[in-house]
């Protein structure tokens, strides 16, 4: 009897679908998810590859109205997209990298059962996993905190998939041991690691750092993913490359 009620809990725990995978490419990367029957992959819109013939597609809110408008808070989608394997063997679904860099794969089941990612660097992630909004803990980090203003937090016990761009650096971070960086090239953590906000300080290294005016400084116990090329660094440099004024000379009429 104890056995059977052991199994039971086991069943209630593992909530998750538990779904294989494969990546490929490196600079440009895409990761397709094989499904069984009735196994699924919750993605953001836009970020499908290819499906499958028994593979079923639904767009939602991904939880109700505010679980939308919440989304939209992080710079997000107000949708989420879910493909369900509808068919009876197994079936595949390939989600891409939106710019050049790496996924990297998050066992919620192995990290304590949570994890937080930049406002952007949510892919997808297997049926179970719940996608939330994880606001930082001070007002310092609110304020200033620039593009780590907002953080996603991802529950569950399944896989879930982040995307980071450039190189991807993954740092331990022992017990009061804290490292600087970039706001914009912090890409995930561990709920453990301790998140806040620094000024630069200096006069002059506010003003021609080319830093920004704010650090992100983390703290550990815990796991931390940063990325060498945030997209803002790719905007800028697209944004700073155009003629005056935004326009192309190229096409113009005499």
């Amino acid at each position: 009897m104890q056995n059977a009620h052991s199994f039971f809990n086991q069943i209630l725990v593992r909530m998750a679908d538990i779904i294989d995978y494969k990546l490929f490419g490196d600079d440009m990367q895409i990761v397709e998810v094989e499904l069984d029957p009735q196994e699924g992959v919750r993605a953001e819109v836009g970020a499908m590859l290819y499906m499958e013939d028994g593979i079923q597609m639904q767009t939602d809110t991904g939880g109700g109205l505010f679980s939308g408008f919440k989304r939209m808070l992080t710079g997000e989608s107000f949708f989420i997209t879910s493909f369900v394997n509808q068919g009876h063997g197994k079936q595949r679904v390939a989600f891409a990298a939106p710019y050049p860099g790496k996924i990297v794969p998050l066992d919620l089941g192995q990290l304590g059962g949570e994890f937080l990612c930049q406002k952007d660097g949510f892919l997808c992630c297997a049926n179970g996993v719940d996608i939330n909004v994880a606001f930082t803990r001070r007002i310092g980090s609110g304020l200033f905190g620039g593009e780590g203003f907002i953080l996603q937090r991802l529950t569950g016990d399944g896989l879930a998939f982040i995307h980071a761009g450039g190189t991807i650096i993954k740092r331990e971070l022992q017990a009061g041991e804290s490292l600087r960086v970039d706001t914009g090239c912090l890409v995930a953590l561990a709920p453990s690691v301790d998140y806040d906000i620094n000024f630069v300080g200096g006069f002059k290294n506010a003003l021609f750092g080319g830093e920004g005016l704010f650090l992100a400084k983390l703290t550990g116990p815990g796991t931390v993913y940063l990325q060498s090329l945030p997209f803002s660094r790719i905007a800028d440099r697209i944004l700073a490359s155009l003629p005056s004024g935004g326009h192309s000379h190229f096409g113009d009429e005499d």
